[in-house]
């Protein structure tokens, strides 16, 4: 068989269903191959990022490896953004890009850049094919790597030379990654940190979710009885009204959570991810620390741990749960959640009363859509808001980008999500901002049949940008535009475009958009500035 064959072969073996790309010179006997793969779909895309973008959200809710692909030159620089993203998100996602001839290499050549060397900061590993009989093994490798925790990006460069000389490689077999979990002697210590705290406040990160972790820590945190905060990444593994839940910490301003980190005397960290929030914002005080993930900690004087629980952390915490762990319950003595509560804007759902805010957008959502919907959130402003305010009905059911925190995720994870949870009702929220950087993506997801809800939000600013230059200058500059009609640009992709200009006509416009679920329905959100 030629390479670019026995390459699909072993995206086959590995479960690969689609892959997400633009066709390009070098990569034509790969996409040939492709198209007689009876377990593959290739997605042709509208622009690289978009196929990262899709891959990277079809990774993180499938739970398997999204796979994109790209030919060289600005094909591959294309993908770079939603390859870091990724990378930074903990998403596994493999890149395949072609790449010129080996003959081009070692001189100024059309189109030729090292791929390699750009992609090597922004992933796990970076290769090149330099021989055609190692592609079992690197294909192997790569979605070996690209699983492993902490998950990221993988890059593999094929120079057209290769494509279509003849081996006789089959796939290697797909084998469990390895778990390890604490040794007994770590757990005991965890126990006697544990029991000699007073007021102990546990951080849930990404990375329980990752690690499927969440049933196992709902009885570490029921017999504990102490409060939960979550990562932007981690809401959901608490419901709304359990009574520990104390939501979300992280934000650069205005953390509600802060002070109550600053009154405990133990922070129980799980799976959480420094690139969403350094200890030095959350951590002033420097209290210690029972680091319990995939990965030791990382070295920090305001991350100072006192135990480490390192390994599996779903068999991690079944380990603590086998143990005696006394109830750590305590209150904040400054009304901690209520204050919480009141910021955030976690409010009841009144839409004949309250003003056309993204806040009263979030609950209306909130109010009307099932357990299994899935939110994406692009950047912008309304990202943290989302963060703030939206409560979603189960871990895994809000998409936040917030490593890269990179605009332009939305339109495309939402065929990321849709492709991964077909089943699932799926509402992506961007601004006004982000939506026209990958808006091209919904000519993709109306070719693929495809239903679900774009909501932008619409007031002709980077309001974040906006918000922060009038703080710090008093006035904002280049942080403004026009836009287009987005219920024409809707209707001339052949979707449903409506407008709403109060929480009323939202609400009612939602209802019905959730009831259609044959086709793709824009709301252009008329946001009061």
């Amino acid at each position: 068989m030629k390479v670019t064959d026995v390459l699909v072969h072993c995206l086959e073996n590995e479960g690969v269903e689609y892959v997400f790309g633009i066709v390009g010179t070098e990569i034509l006997d790969l996409v040939d191959s492709l198209s007689n793969s009876s377990q593959i779909q290739y997605v042709n895309v509208r622009h690289e990022q978009g196929a990262a973008f899709m891959a990277d959200v079809y990774g993180r809710l499938s739970r398997k490896v999204g796979v994109c692909l790209s030919t060289l030159g600005p094909g591959a620089s294309n993908l770079l953004t939603g390859i870091a993203s990724a990378q930074l998100d903990h998403s596994s996602v493999v890149a395949l890009i072609g790449q010129a001839g080996l003959e081009r290499h070692h001189k100024e050549s059309h189109q030729y850049i090292d791929i390699v060397k750009m992609f090597e900061p922004v992933s796990k590993w970076s290769t090149q094919i330099n021989e055609s009989q190692t592609v079992p093994a690197i294909i192997r490798k790569a979605f070996r790597i690209a699983k492993m925790e902490k998950p990221g990006s993988v890059t593999i460069s094929l120079p057209e030379n290769f494509a279509t000389q003849m081996i006789p490689g089959e796939p290697l077999p797909v084998t469990s990654l390895p778990e390890c979990i604490p040794v007994n002697e770590a757990i005991e210590a965890a126990i006697t940190l544990i029991k000699k705290s007073l007021k102990p406040f546990i951080i849930v990160g990404n990375g329980v979710i990752r690690q499927e972790g969440v049933s196992e820590l709902l009885p570490f945190i029921e017999t504990l009885q102490s409060p939960v905060t979550h990562s932007f990444m981690a809401k959901g593994v608490l419901f709304k009204e359990h009574p520990l839940n104390f939501f979300t910490f992280g934000f650069k301003e205005n953390d509600e959570v802060g002070p109550g980190l600053n009154e405990a005397d133990l922070l129980i960290v799980i799976g959480f991810d420094f690139v969403e929030k350094l200890p030095k914002d959350w951590n002033e005080k420097k209290l210690p620390v029972l680091h319990i993930d995939t990965l030791p900690a990382e070295i920090n004087e305001y991350y100072p741990v006192k135990v480490e629980l390192v390994g599996d952390i779903k068999k991690t915490l079944q380990r603590l749960n086998q143990s005696v762990l006394p109830a750590k319950s305590w209150v904040s003595t400054d009304k901690l959640k209520e204050n919480i509560k009141t910021v955030y804007q976690i409010d009841p759902y009144q839409p004949n009363t309250l003003s056309f805010s993204i806040e009263n957008v979030l609950h209306s959502i909130e109010a009307h859509t099932s357990e299994g919907t899935i939110v994406i959130s692009d950047v912008g402003s309304h990202k943290v808001s989302i963060a703030r305010t939206y409560q979603p009905k189960g871990p895994n059911r809000l998409i936040i980008s917030n490593g890269l925190a990179s605009m332009g995720i939305a339109v495309p994870g939402a065929i990321g999500a849709k492709l991964a949870c077909p089943d699932a009702p799926v509402i992506c929220i961007t601004g006004d901002g982000g939506a026209l950087m990958n808006f091209a993506e919904i000519e993709t997801a109306k070719r693929l049949g495809l239903s679900f809800i774009i909501i932008v939000l619409n007031d002709s600013m980077l309001k974040l940008e906006v918000e922060q230059m009038n703080q710090k200058f008093g006035e904002s500059q280049g942080a403004t535009f026009q836009n287009p009609d987005f219920v024409k640009l809707a209707v001339s992709f052949g979707i449903s475009g409506k407008r709403a200009r109060n929480l009323i006509e939202f609400d009612n416009i939602l209802k019905d958009a959730l009831l259609y679920k044959e086709d793709i329905v824009l709301i252009d959100v008329v946001l009061e500035h």
